[in-house]
């Protein structure tokens, strides 16, 4: 398995809270990058804390924990720390945006003589009623400290709810769009960093998509205008780790994230502006989104997959990859892979 490059940041800046992961991009066929690790909650800890330092959003640490408070985990309480991903399919080029995931990958071009590398960060998604759209698009501006002008459905909403906003909101520490800002050619869709962190990796946002302010403003000096964006929707992740099939499953976007009993309020008092949507029926199967992303991975290798395990990786949907089949090396004979 290949170890993530880390890039310190928190030695440069001493109350940086999180450090750039960057992994080695291994090679075509070879789909997973990082390692599942475990750290012990000090006695001041959150989660939300735990997840900010280690590249995570809340519901990826929240979910890999069962069981553990997400405000008083408690002192010498083992965490599970989910930094194993299996990439995202499709080209790996430009950014890519997981929407079921909550994580954005970025694939820079490799430099002439280098290795390939991806950076991958949690993201918040639009509400159910604010949906962050799909599709191919790119970045086509970006902006250091913008001015936020609030759509006007933007502001009909906050103005029935007695907080009018202004036509504009300078730069500073009342602009939701924190210091960066990028463009996307997608009419009204920004990628941006956000005033409020704790809500970043949920399902909160107008559509945009939130990033930690230190991740956005990292990422911001390593894009640049025309840089290829792809958002899409894969809850279930299938590829190969050398000759093993790895499965990394979360739960479907067509139900709304039903939130830890306390969620709302604790988040409140921290600083976001949490609006979660009733749960509503699920649009899709999830088995059916294993067996085209099973299809996908086996495309040019035939691989078997143990259903079994899969079926208990779909129920448990915690986005901790799995192994769940193996490589055939003669699929002719195998009613299985048939």
């Amino acid at each position: 398995m290949r170890k993530p490059i880390i890039i310190m940041a928190a030695l440069l800046v001493a109350t940086s809270p999180v450090y750039a992961e960057i992994y080695e991009l291994p090679p075509a066929g070879h789909d997973v990058i990082g390692a599942v690790s475990t750290i012990t909650a000090r006695y001041e800890d959150t989660l939300v804390d735990i997840a900010r330092r280690h590249g995570l959003g809340y519901y990826d640490v929240v979910r890999a924990n069962p069981g553990v408070d997400p405000w008083l985990p408690g002192a010498g309480v083992e965490i599970v720390l989910p930094n194993r991903f299996v990439l995202p399919p499709g080209p790996r080029k430009g950014l890519v945006l997981n929407l079921a995931e909550y994580r954005m990958y970025y694939f820079p071009e490799p430099r002439a003589g280098e290795p390939a590398y991806v950076y991958t960060y949690p993201i918040s998604i639009g509400r159910m009623d604010w949906e962050t759209p799909l599709g191919r698009t790119s970045i086509v501006a970006m902006a250091k400290n913008p001015a936020w002008y609030p759509p006007q459905s933007v502001r009909d909403e906050h103005a029935a709810e007695g907080d009018p906003l202004p036509n504009v909101v300078p730069p500073g520490p009342n602009n939701p769009l924190g210091t960066r800002a990028l463009r996307l050619g997608l009419p009204g869709y920004l990628i941006h960093g956000t005033n409020r962190p704790a809500g970043v990796g949920m399902r909160v946002s107008h559509g945009c998509i939130r990033m930690f302010p230190e991740d956005i403003e990292f990422l911001f000096e390593r894009v640049s205008v025309n840089t290829p964006v792809r958002i899409i929707n894969a809850p279930v992740k299938i590829g190969w780790d050398g000759d093993t099939l790895v499965a990394e499953v979360h739960p479907l976007l067509e139900t709304a994230q039903v939130p830890t009993e306390g969620i709302v309020e604790h988040l409140e008092q921290l600083d976001a502006d949490v609006d979660l949507p009733p749960p509503e029926p699920n649009q899709k199967d999830p088995l059916t989104h294993v067996t085209e992303q099973f299809i996908a991975a086996t495309a040019e290798r035939a691989g078997q997959l143990d259903w079994d395990r899969i079926e208990v990786l779909v129920e448990r949907s915690d986005g901790i990859p799995e192994a769940v089949g193996t490589r055939i090396k003669n699929a002719a004979t195998s009613a299985a892979f048939e």
